[in-house]
């Protein structure tokens, strides 16, 4: 098409249609930039995954894990990577088949420290008096632990008396319930600040211990 003075141009439709070709090459091109990008700076490394449905209590063997390869940005802060780490660890909470495991899942120092707010927490194991509140509490639960003293003396009047040792202790892990023929008092796993993780431990070598909810 020539113009007034005689001069070729182009269409309208010619220009627009022109540009569209030029855009969808130039996106194309940009994708594939993104994809080889993504494909070099993010090309995954290995964590650990749980081989089958985990619960509280487990003590994990070579059997429950596996190695995969996820990409770095999908894996959690805290992801386990070393078989070493985790053999022989017990589970903390439950864990479903696929999901990726962290410090978090596991018992140990991190575990501790996140459930007690505090650097210097521990752990504690204690068997409460009255098998009933194993059933009744759960990890996260806040407690106060208590120490029951028996009155001495026959008169009918006399009561227990309770001494509070620890107050606001976080519920780690209540141990699953033993099978056999012989019931035991579940294990109750208690996190909190060092001075008060002692004294909870000492006296639950030699005293009933219960534990009141917050």
């Amino acid at each position: 098409m020539r113009n007034r003075v005689g001069v070729l141009v182009r269409p309208d439709w010619a220009r627009t249609d022109t540009a569209r070709r030029v855009t969808a090459a130039v996106l194309i091109v940009a994708a594939g930039v993104l994809l080889l990008r993504d494909g070099l700076d993010d090309s995954g490394s290995p964590v650990l995954v749980a081989a089958r449905d985990l619960a509280p209590g487990d003590v994990l063997s070579p059997d429950d894990i596996r190695a995969v390869n996820r990409p770095d940005a999908d894996a959690p802060e805290g992801a386990v990577r070393d078989v070493g780490e985790v053999s022989g660890r017990t589970v903390a909470s439950p864990v479903r088949v696929g999901e990726i495991l962290t410090d978090l899942r596991l018992l140990g120092p991190r575990l501790t420290e996140a459930a007690a707010g505090s650097a210097d927490a521990r752990m504690v194991p204690v068997r409460l008096t009255d098998p009933g509140l194993s059933e009744l509490i759960r990890a996260g639960d806040r407690v106060d632990v208590l120490t029951v003293e028996q009155p001495t003396g026959s008169a009918d009047s006399k009561r227990p008396t309770a001494t509070v040792l620890a107050t606001d202790a976080t519920v780690v892990l209540v141990a699953p319930e033993e099978s056999g023929g012989g019931r035991r008092d579940r294990v109750v796993m208690l996190a909190l600040p060092a001075p008060d993780a002692g004294a909870v431990a000492t006296a639950s070598l030699t005293d009933a211990i219960t534990v009141t909810l917050r």
